[in-house]
């Protein structure tokens, strides 16, 4: 194991001077990253003195950059001459506008008998395909899929758990030239409809049934509700999840997967090569205040700037265990695909994290041997509130770096990480979204974590904090925006032939330039903070603050399971309401009111203490697992909230009406 420097006292005491976790000289040299700069230097006839100068020249020099990554990756494909036009706007932009490349051919690359897929259901069944495998199967499915009559641009959807049937499918469909397009078994009919119907598949995979803490759910009559709806379906293939076999005959042009593929050889593919944007896959915006918005996203954007991420700032190499928590709904299951492409191993489980207790994910760290660990903040508040100590009762030797995303990591929760889970790790707290299947801001493993921080900006991400006129901003929060093109911006929205809906969604606000609608706070170490969606922002006397900074604080309490902060129109103003769910056995009493209310203005500012404190059994969520304050202030409005299908646990929402305690 490599030796780091690290800090003997305990984190929580110490403040900001040191890092947490700085990498050894030896894993520096040893990086992805590093060898990558040796590289671009030599292209460009530059030295880079470290990750910073890096960052600056993919900025200024994103040609040169974008073409290295590709040599550096071996991206396979025609490159053609031109790396990028119309740098000048955004958007406009085209990266490798001669490109010519297949993803399923870079993600398939391999073709031996290491494993290429672990997998794990949360009754603990253990499937493996090798490499040689995953292609066989890839190469019948296509073969299936051509037989069901699916080519280049049709649509290949997935009402599926986070099985191998999943991931093959996907390359199959990539393989044609059709695109993919997945959600997670748990969304209600209207759900799947709101998503699928816009963009008429041609095919539906779909699971029979899942699990999920310790239940069983049948997926078959939702199934055939869906299937009902979607007119244009010539196929649909059903996976044996569940562990039984119904009857699929009143699902019309249902049949088993297997029956499916009986007939298919696993003829070598003749990958056809398309453009760089061809679609290769269809993303849904959250859909919490409307029909989710259908983005489509290319084939090369995704690929290469998921290489760089998972190559340059994750430092996955060839022979790696990767693992992300994820369903099949989230933009994360999307980037973790990608991993392959890598040469690395990719870890999936599908059921609940802490079924049967809370020790399940760290069971699987050590039963499958993984390399990066990535799960959502919550969870690993969940873990810290548990009182879980995995350093103590599991070897987690495997694991080189865990990643966070999904909301913003509290500076407790990097102690916690550091302190119970592993000293010797590169935590990398990263940003993005569904928007462009990538990151934002995210991991630098050869630079040191800060606590609470996010360690850089995305290289060739010209990211920056803009004031409401559009000024750059230094150590003041703002909203996050980048200021020129990257490869994977959207190729657009479905349904959007003159591109008036894609303008309105990111580029409206500042002109030419991609504004995300995070709101953040750049550090004194070239780091960033995010404090959550800057619509949920609150704004009371005019003074505007990130809900995450209310969370950080209140949730570190222990009668506090997590919370939720809205804003609610008062008195011709604003008035903050923080609705928290406690603890088995915990009651919100003057004395944990006073608490709470002390502990933000000790820690923030008078104005984030809020008017009201309410107490929930539950708090709405989607099925991502965000919590929705828009949705709750909508509700405490008397407002209709416009996509209940979005939500994981709608019902929650009912809590929140005609509250007494909102009327005075």
């Amino acid at each position: 194991m490599h030796r780091v420097r690290l800090v003997t006292e305990e984190p929580r005491n110490r403040g900001t001077s040191e890092p947490l976790w700085a990498p050894s000289q030896t894993r520096i040299a040893t990086s992805r990253v590093t060898r990558f700069s040796h590289q671009l230097g030599k292209r460009t006839q530059t030295q880079f003195a470290d990750f910073r100068a890096l960052h600056r020249s993919s900025v200024l020099d994103p040609r040169s950059f974008w073409a290295e990554l590709w040599d550096f990756c071996g991206v396979i494909g025609d490159r053609g001459d031109r790396i990028a036009i119309d740098l000048d706007r955004m958007p406009g932009a085209r990266f490798f506008p001669d490109a010519r490349l297949n993803f399923a051919e870079n993600v398939l690359r391999r073709r031996d008998d290491t494993l290429a897929i672990f997998a794990m259901s949360e009754a603990g069944v253990e499937r493996r395909l090798t490499y040689r495998e995953l292609a066989r199967e890839v190469m019948r499915t296509a073969q299936a899929l051509r037989t069901s009559g699916v080519g280049a641009g049709d649509r290949v959807c997935g009402m599926v758990a986070n099985v191998p049937e999943a991931i093959v499918a996907t390359l199959a469909a990539a393989s044609l030239g059709a695109i993919w397009s997945s959600c997670s078994p748990d969304f209600g009919v209207r759900g799947v409809l709101d998503r699928f119907g816009q963009i008429a598949p041609s095919v539906l995979v779909a699971v029979d049934g899942y699990d999920y803490g310790g239940k069983h759910f049948d997926c078959l009559e939702k199934l055939a509700a869906v299937a009902r709806e979607l007119p244009g379906l010539k196929q649909i293939v059903v996976v044996p999840f569940g562990g039984g076999r119904g009857r699929l005959d009143h699902i019309a042009d249902a049949v088993w997967w297997d029956g499916w593929l009986q007939a298919a050889a696993p003829d070598e593919i003749p990958f056809e090569r398309f453009a760089f944007d061809h679609p290769l896959y269809v993303l849904y915006s959250s859909g919490t205040t409307g029909v989710p918005k259908c983005i489509v996203h290319g084939a090369g954007g995704t690929l290469v700037q998921h290489l760089k991420e998972h190559q340059l700032h994750c430092d996955i190499k060839r022979d790696d265990r990767v693992f992300y928590f994820t369903t099949c709904g989230w933009m994360m299951w999307n980037w973790l695909v990608t991993v392959l492409a890598s040469e690395a191993t990719i870890v999936l489980y599908d059921g609940s994290p802490i079924h049967p207790d809370r020790n399940r994910l760290f069971d699987l760290i050590d039963r499958a041997g993984i390399s990066l660990f990535g799960v959502s903040a919550k969870y690993i508040d969940a873990v810290a509130k548990a009182g879980l100590a995995p350093r103590r009762s599991h070897a987690l030797g495997t694991v080189r770096t865990i990643t966070s995303t999904g909301s913003p990591l509290s500076p407790e929760s990097f102690d916690f990480v550091y302190r119970s889970i592993k000293a010797d790790v590169h935590l990398a707290s990263i940003s993005g979204g569904t928007d462009i299947v990538s990151c934002f801001v995210g991991g630098n493993p050869n630079g040191p974590v800060w606590r609470g921080e996010i360690q850089a900006p995305g290289l060739a991400m010209s990211v920056d904090v803009f004031d409401p006129e559009g000024r750059s901003l230094r150590g003041e929060p703002g909203e996050l925006v980048c200021t020129s093109p990257f490869p994977s911006m959207p190729v657009g929205f479905w349904n959007d032939e003159d591109g008036a809906k894609y303008r309105a969604a990111y580029f409206e606000r500042f002109p030419g330039v991609w504004c995300h609608g995070d709101w953040m706070q750049t550090t004194e170490h070239d780091g960033f903070i995010i404090y959550g969606r800057s619509d949920a922002t609150l704004n009371p006397g005019g003074v505007r603050i990130g809900t995450a900074e209310l969370y950080r604080e209140v949730e570190q309490l222990p009668e506090v399971v997590e919370s939720i902060a809205v804003g609610q129109q008062w008195q011709n103003d604003e008035r903050v309401i923080l609705f928290v769910r406690l603890a088995s056995g915990a009651t919100l009493d003057a004395a944990l009111e006073r608490r709470i209310r002390d502990r933000i203005r000790a820690n923030t500012t008078p104005r984030h203490v809020p008017a009201k404190i309410i107490q929930v059994a539950e708090i709405p969520r989607t099925k991502s697992g965000k919590i929705v304050e828009l949705a709750v202030r909508d509700v405490i409005h008397n407002r209709p909230v416009k996509n209940l299908e979005a939500l994981a646990n709608p019902e929650a929402l009912d809590l929140y009406r005609g509250l007494a305690e909102l009327q005075s």
